[in-house]
């Protein structure tokens, strides 16, 4: 077969970025690395690996230092370092009690965070986007990044359509078919696509890149305050559904006899482990929030058999709830988020009972649960990495000139 000059430039075009992705996405998640180490990864030769720096170089996405003298003969391979200041994101969290706002760099760098709690309860989505916006602009001004910005990513708690950033319902804010995405692109004004995506799936994400779950591939992030939600990677990739729902874990019914959820449902299983529930069995008000969980935990670190009581009873049905996960899903990790992150110390006990006696026994040999290593700030993280993944997937987009094709195409 005779194959023409331009299909076959074009072939070495698609090579290029290709390998270009490859080096880009290990520096982004690995961070600094030395040549030797990329040639070793991509497969690439010293000199392939020595052109496609320099063109990451001479664009500013990275930059080049000497290495440490390791002992061994010759000159050491030059480390290749991310620069965090030219290509940024910029990552939003909605959560039931608070917002918050992170400028990230290339490589996972936190320039910058802010988070403001607010008071619970129904709160119009057009004041929540005006003030995300009032607390999420200002960083940007204060590090001079709009000109490195490429894209912005919002962890949300609700069900959330993928493709435009459409929250379908979100019953612990009231809401129910709000186009967030939109509402957040006309007040950001940024001309940058917004990506709106729910903030367990997020947590996992980010759990999988800078986490407890890094190099794992099979794992369940369980996110856990007023609601529950889960975010589940398998073979290495997000499982979202169809549309972008998968994860409502705490809507499945596990209590026939149970209580009636926000969702209209009875017997979620957000019903039983929700913050919510842990505070009825401690007798404190429902409504108690974020603050009367940490004083429930802290009476159980000081020995409250009452709130060691509530505990236990929260950690069965927590464990109730993973086995069927787990049976279904067969994990090799499930990090607890959340509240649950909090709670493990006090309810590992009852989980992995609750697991033994449920859960089929060749998956539950395969699995083990541990707290989150990146606590509340885990869906803000995975904001952050989503926002960075168009960029990772073609970084040759942004090589000089520096044309900006998103933020054109969204303009």
């Amino acid at each position: 077969m005779i194959v023409s000059r331009e299909a076959s430039g074009q072939r070495s075009e698609t090579v290029r970025r290709a390998n270009l992705s490859a080096i880009v996405r290990d520096l982004h998640l690995r961070g600094p690395l030395s040549r030797s180490h990329l040639v070793r990864s991509t497969g690439l030769t010293r000199g392939g690996i020595r052109g496609l720096i320099g063109e990451l170089a001479e664009s500013g996405l990275v930059r080049e230092e000497r290495s440490a003298p390791v002992g061994t003969p010759g000159r050491p391979s030059p480390l290749v370092c991310p620069r965090d200041d030219r290509v940024t994101v910029l990552a939003l969290d909605i959560a039931v009690d608070s917002i918050g706002a992170a400028l990230v760099g290339l490589g996972g760098q936190v320039i910058d965070r802010v988070r403001v709690d607010r008071p619970r309860g129904h709160l119009a989505a057009e004041r929540i986007a005006t003030d995300l916006t009032r607390l999420a602009l200002p960083l940007i001004h204060r590090h001079s990044a709009l000109d490195s910005l490429i894209g912005v990513g919002v962890a949300m708690v609700g069900v959330v359509r993928l493709s435009d950033g459409l929250v379908r319902l979100a019953p612990n804010l009231g809401w129910q078919e709000v186009p967030l995405g939109e509402l957040l692109a006309q007040r950001l004004k940024l001309g940058l696509p917004v990506i709106v995506a729910n903030e367990a799936d997020l947590g996992a994400l980010a759990e999988h890149r800078r986490g407890v779950a890094v190099g794992i591939d099979d794992f369940l992030y369980l996110s856990g305050e007023v609601g529950v939600g889960g975010g589940l990677i398998v073979d290495g990739q997000p499982l979202i559904g169809a549309s972008g729902y998968a994860g409502e874990v705490g809507h499945m019914p596990v209590n026939p006899d149970g209580t009636t959820c926000r969702c209209g449902s009875v017997g979620c299983w957000e019903t039983e482990v929700g913050e919510r529930a842990l505070l009825r069995r401690a007798g404190r008000p429902a409504s108690g929030g974020r603050a009367a969980v940490d004083e429930v935990i802290a009476s159980a670190e000081a020995g409250s058999a009452k709130a060691l009581a509530a505990l236990s009873d929260t950690g069965e049905w927590l464990g109730i709830g993973l086995a069927g996960l787990v049976n279904v899903f067969n994990p090799t990790l499930v990090v607890l988020g959340g509240v649950f992150g909090r709670m493990a110390p006090f309810v590992a006990a009852e989980v992995e009972a609750a697991l033994d006696r449920r859960a089929l026994r060749a998956p539950r040999d395969a699995v083990r649960v541990v707290p989150t290593a990146l606590g509340g700030e885990a869906p803000l993280i995975g904001a952050s990495e989503t926002a960075f993944e168009p960029f990772l997937v073609d970084p040759a987009a942004w090589l000089s000139p520096r044309a900006r094709p998103l933020r054109l195409a969204s303009a």
